[in-house]
């Protein structure tokens, strides 16, 4: 890829074009090396730092730029002197014991990156985007993400209608569901979470194979945070993995 391509990759249509994103900054290009030590897909990265990072080391093809350069590929006002160019990944055949977590037009950058980081950390989630969430390649979620869209298998543009052709039964979220310490809860294989604003939509949740829960509270406020509600669900079915008899 020519360099006077790279800045595009700030949109998103160019990324989807050209199959690759930018990320920037020490912590992401950390996760970034570590993740490629396991994940063949990710040693071809390519390496841009600035001449006060010459000395980094990196098992990519490495190239140092010029300050102009730099600020052309930075996604923020104050460049940190260091990008890696990412080709975009297949999520891959789920794994066995793998569960998944849809995401019904969550547009919110540090949700989604929120939500993203939760996966990574108990392992064995893979992430569905529907259609109108946020492009999970954008730099703002890949900042709240802190690595994790390298560890957290993603699919984009899955649409909710189509759902059930994969997952007999689902699992949502709704505020007069069942308890969510009940057992039954962890009999499904995906869990749908509903966009910010406007939940799950009602069709979904009375829809045949649909199992509605909730997150009991002290009823002070109308809802969680989306993120704060796929990281209780998250550890619950976690938790329950780790401890089969509590």
């Amino acid at each position: 890829m020519k360099f006077d391509d790279l800045g595009k990759l700030h949109q998103k249509k160019y990324r989807e074009q050209l199959g690759h994103y930018l990320v920037e900054g020490e912590h992401l290009v950390l996760e970034l090396q570590k993740a490629a030590t396991t994940n063949p897909q990710l040693r071809n990265c390519r390496l841009y730092v600035s001449e006060e990072r010459a000395a980094w080391r990196s098992p990519f093809e490495t190239h140092v730029v010029s300050k102009r350069r730099m600020k052309e590929l930075s996604a923020t006002e104050t460049p940190q002197g260091i990008v890696a160019l990412v080709p975009m990944l297949r999520a891959g055949t789920p794994q066995a014991g793998e569960r998944a977590v849809y995401l019904h037009e969550i547009r919110d950058p540090g949700n989604l990156g929120t939500i993203l980081r939760t996966l990574a950390w108990f392992g064995r989630f893979r992430c569905l985007l529907g259609p109108g969430s946020v492009d999970p390649y954008n730099p703002k979620v890949l900042r709240a993400s802190v690595g994790a869209i390298f560890h957290t298998p993603i699919e984009v543009d899955i649409d909710l209608n189509a759902l059930r052709d994969r997952f007999p039964r689902i699992a949502c979220l709704d505020m007069h569901g069942t308890p969510l310490p009940s057992p039954q809860f962890h009999q499904f294989d995906c869990y749908l979470f509903g966009n910010e604003a406007h939940g799950v939509p009602r069709e979904q949740l009375d829809a045949p194979g649909t199992m509605t829960f909730s997150i009991a509270g002290s009823n002070a406020l109308e809802s969680l945070n989306v993120a704060t509600s796929v990281s209780i669900c998250v550890y619950e079915l976690s938790r329950a993995c780790a401890h089969p008899r509590e």
